[in-house]
This record gives structure tokens, C-alpha cells and sequence, in this order.
């Protein structure tokens, strides 16, 4: 007889990337869904993998990541932010963003202690509150703007919160904090003991002159924050899975503490190859780059009747159908399956980022693609 198991996330499926993914696949669509890129990363990093691998750097690294790619992670951020981190206290290198988050979560979140969170919010934080016995606590990034409400916040908060989790450059939204944001969350915290847990995988992707504005910055933030960020997102090597985590060393600590016992280590050659690689600075160019596709994809999509949002920041762009009349009754969920039928094009509804299933009639597109790919794309949206 096989056991019965009492799930632990009884209301969780499988993820909405994977249904449209294979959806995708099973009508031969254009896969705008899934974040992640259609194109190679630069040769280079292949040949420093490679030559890691013949330098017989295959073996267990240290559990807190290579010294190497730490003292790398350190020069990017102080010269970014003007932080500091010390390289043997203050940073982590990750089995990817995911299980950054999912470690630092645990590593702070007790059975009954509260966490807010931010939505449309990724799909992979509040299962992890959950499975850590938390509560996760909604505030609203509100449609169209999707701009915080710090008094609505500050009515959150309360003597059982333990974190607030950010996330800019936002997905799924495309927005990016500015500093009046920052601020008022730093402000917000003063004379607390909440924890903030800052997701910056996307701090590479913001466009048309903005600037990415990282938790490191602020004093007051810095101090109480784990900052997550990812070299898959940020080198075109997302199937590598590695990132990074930086936090004050009481708190990494903690994160360790529960890092080892998860992964305890990540691949050592790509750490070294990644650590030899980021002295030529290619993330500097990275806004540059990914505006140039955002662009190229908005204008082939202008003669679509799509309400487009020119994303300031992440590889993502939102469109509206709310205002087209023979689609704007199907849902969200409706209209991205009818889109991959139909168009020939995937999508990602962006009510799967709420835990009420919100439906504001937007759908999310990744432009993280070829020219041809984004092209083709356009072609048969504009034909919709």
C-alpha cells in the first residue's frame, strides 16, 4: 500500500510557467512566457568553464562559495553601491535566486511569524513562508502603476512580522523602485527588528537612463536586509543556476546555518569560471543590450491592438486587452491559452501572480530573445 501524504501545500499545482511552457510545445508556439533567454552566452564564459574543468577544479568548494567569485561579488557591489561586504562573513554563493530566497526565508521564519509580501508577487515566496510554518501578509502593488502604498503597509505591520520581502526590478510588473520608495521602506523600519529580504536578480535590466537602486545603498537598510542576486539572469546562463546572497554577518550566520544542510555547496566550476569571467565588467552593458531588444520588440508590436507597457526595468514587457472588445471577456488565464492556440504565441497571465487570482486583463511577454524570435513574435500578435 502506498502511504497517503498529508501535503504540506495542499493549493499548490504546477506552476503556471510549466503549463504554458508545454502548451507551447504541444501547438509549436513562440515561447514568450518562461524567463529565459533563446540565445548562447558569450563564448568566453564557456571557454573559462572548460578551462576550470581541465584545471581540475571539480571538486567540493568551500561551503560559503569560492574566496575567488565572493571577492568579485564584493568589487561589483561597492563599486555599484558603495557597500562593503566582507567576503568571509557577508556572501554566499547559491544553487540560484530560488534557493537564496528559500534559505533566507528559513533561516529567519518561525512557525506563526508573519511575512509581507508584494503582489503580483513571484510565485516561489509564499510557498516557502508556508513550508516554514509563516504567514505571508499581502500588500498591493496596485494596476496601473503598481506603486507601493507605505501607509497601507504600515497598517500591516504587525508585533508577529518578521520580513518584508522586495523585489525590484519587479517581476512580473516591469517596475522599478525609485528612492523615494527605498526610503520610505528604510523610514518605515527604523526602531524594528523586521528583516528585509531584497530580490535584486534583475538589477542589470533598467532602461531609457534609470538607475538600479540596490538595499545596499541605504543606511538602515543595509544593516537588515539579505540581498539576492543571479548570475544565470545576469551572464545568459540561467540552466547554470548560481547566484548570490549578501547580508550583515549576523545574519549570514543564520543563512549558513541552513545553507549547508540545503545544497551545502554549488558547482565549482562554473563558480571559477564566473569569478574569472566578471573582471571583464560585461554587466555594465547589460541595460544597454537588453533596451535595445525591449525597443525592437515594442516597435514591431505597435500596429497590434495590444495596450503595451514600456517596461523600465527586468527582460519582461505587460500588454492590456482590456479595452478590445472581442477578447476582454475571456480572463487572463483564458486569453493566454487562446493566444498559444490562436497567435502561435505564449504568454504568462499575470492573475497567477496573485493569490486571489486577480484579473486586471494583462498578460506578461519575456523579450529575452533573438531578433528573429521577437520578430516572428510580433508578426503574429499584430495579426491577432
Amino acid at each position: 500500500m502506498v502511504p497517503s501524504p498529508i501535503s504540506k501545500l495542499p493549493h499548490v499545482g504546477t506552476t503556471i510557467f510549466t503549463v504554458m511552457s508545454q502548451l507551447a510545445l504541444e501547438h509549436r508556439a513562440i515561447n514568450l512566457g518562461q524567463g529565459f533567454p533563446d540565445f548562447d552566452c558569450d563564448p568566453r564564459l564557456i571557454d573559462l568553464m572548460h578551462q576550470a574543468m581541465r584545471e581540475g577544479l571539480n571538486q567540493y568548494p568551500p561551503m560559503a562559495g569560492v574566496p575567488e567569485l565572493r571577492e568579485q561579488v564584493v568589487q561589483k557591489v561597492e563599486g555599484l553601491y558603495r557597500r562593503r561586504y566582507d567576503v568571509a562573513t557577508e556572501v554566499t554563493i547559491t544553487a540560484g535566486a530560488t534557493q537564496a530566497l528559500q534559505t533566507a526565508i528559513t533561516a529567519i521564519v518561525h512557525p506563526g511569524d508573519e511575512v509581507i509580501i508584494f503582489e503580483p508577487v513571484y510565485d516561489s515566496y509564499e510557498p516557502v513562508i508556508r513550508l516554514n510554518g509563516g504567514v505571508p501578509v499581502y500588500a498591493q502593488l496596485r494596476f496601473p502603476d503598481y506603486r507601493p502604498d507605505w501607509d497601507e503597509v504600515r497598517a500591516l505591520i504587525s508585533p508577529r512580522t518578521r520580513a518584508i520581502m522586495i523585489n525590484t526590478p519587479h517581476n512580473p510588473t516591469t517596475s522599478v523602485w525609485p528612492r523615494d520608495d527605498l526610503q520610505a521602506l528604510a523610514d518605515l523600519l527604523r526602531d524594528t527588528d523586521i528583516v528585509v529580504i531584497s530580490d535584486e536578480v534583475y538589477e542589470h535590466m533598467v532602461y531609457d537612463g534609470a538607475t538600479h537602486l540596490s538595499a545596499a545603498s541605504f543606511p538602515g537598510l543595509a544593516e537588515r536586509t539579505f540581498i539576492v542576486s543571479s548570475f544565470g539572469k545576469t551572464y545568459h546562463v540561467t540552466g547554470w543556476k548560481i547566484a548570490y546572497c549578501l547580508a550583515p554577518k549576523e545574519l549570514m550566520a543564520e543563512f549558513r546555518k541552513v545553507h549547508q544542510f540545503v545544497v551545502f555547496t554549488v558547482h565549482t566550476p562554473s563558480q571559477h569560471a564566473i569569478a574569472r569571467y566578471m573582471q571583464y565588467d560585461t554587466h555594465n552593458d547589460l541595460s544597454a543590450f537588453y533596451q535595445a531588444k525591449r525597443d525592437f520588440f515594442l516597435d514591431r508590436v505597435s500596429a497590434s491592438r495590444f495596450a503595451w507597457h514600456r517596461s523600465p526595468g527586468t527582460y519582461f514587457v505587460c500588454a492590456s486587452y482590456a479595452h478590445i472588445e472581442e477578447f476582454n471577456h475571456y480572463s487572463e488565464q483564458e486569453f493566454a491559452r487562446k493566444l498559444i492556440a490562436e497567435a502561435g504565441v505564449a504568454s504568462i497571465p499575470m492573475s497567477a501572480f496573485y493569490h486571489g487570482a486577480d484579473d486586471h486583463r494583462v498578460v506578461r511577454f519575456c523579450f529575452a530573445k533573438k531578433e528573429e524570435t521577437l520578430a516572428l513574435a510580433a508578426e503574429r500578435l499584430d495579426r491577432f
